[in-house]
Formats: C-alpha cells, structure tokens, sequence
C-alpha cells in the first residue's frame, strides 16, 4: 500500500513538475516574442538602408542627368553668343560698303528715256 505522506509528497512533485513546465513554456514565449520584435527591427533597418541606397542612386542619376542638361544649355548659350559677335562684327565690316552703294544708287542719278518709250510722231 502506498501511505498518505508518499500520494501527497507525489502530488506535490507533479504540481512542482508542471509549475516548472509553465515557467518554461513562459521563458520560450517571452524568447519566442524577443526574438520576433528582434527579427522585425532587423528587417525595418534593412528596408531603410535599402530606401537610403535607392534614392543615392536616383538623386546620382538624376544629378547626372540634369547636370549633362545643364551642360548642354550652356553650349547653346555659348553657340548664340558666338553667332550673335559674328553677325554683329559682319554687319560693321560690311554696314559702310552698303550703304555707300545704296547712296550712289539713289543720289548717281543718269537720266535717259525708257526703251518702252514712243514718240509721238
């Protein structure tokens, strides 16, 4: 026969045996939800450091891509400009020269009768 001290003395192992299996299941959980706030963290700075390099590498692209616009206007401006000093330095060369030929094609005046001129005789 299995006296009344060993029933209870086994009762209390098993209280004891499954208040230690709660605490365990406990600390797991706790771990368990350590670990998913550590994983989480974990992926939020991965995706920031990935945003952070992606928007590098568009503001370098667009850099490049506004800075060869850039450059482009300032070889136009460049171009006009030069135009601009060659037509203006044509024009002094040449501005005497035409309007001397204009002067003497208005004032040289050579008075003679038109060819469709008949007289009437």
């Amino acid at each position: 026969k299995i006296s009344m001290t060993s029933q209870s003395q086994g009762i209390q192992q098993l209280l004891q045996a499954e208040k230690r299996a709660k605490d365990k299941l406990e600390e797991a959980k706790k771990r368990k939800g350590k670990r998913l706030k550590q994983a989480k963290e974990e992926a939020i700075a991965e995706i920031d450091h990935y945003r952070l390099q992606r928007e590098r590498e568009f503001r370098n692209k667009q850099s490049n891509i506004m800075g060869s616009q850039g450059n482009l206007s300032t070889k136009i401006e460049e171009q006009t400009t030069e135009k601009i000093r060659d037509i203006t330095s044509s024009f002094h060369k040449y501005m005497e020269n035409v309007m001397k030929e204009l002067l003497n094609m208005v004032c040289d005046i050579k008075p003679e009768i038109h060819p469709n001129y008949r007289d009437a005789v």
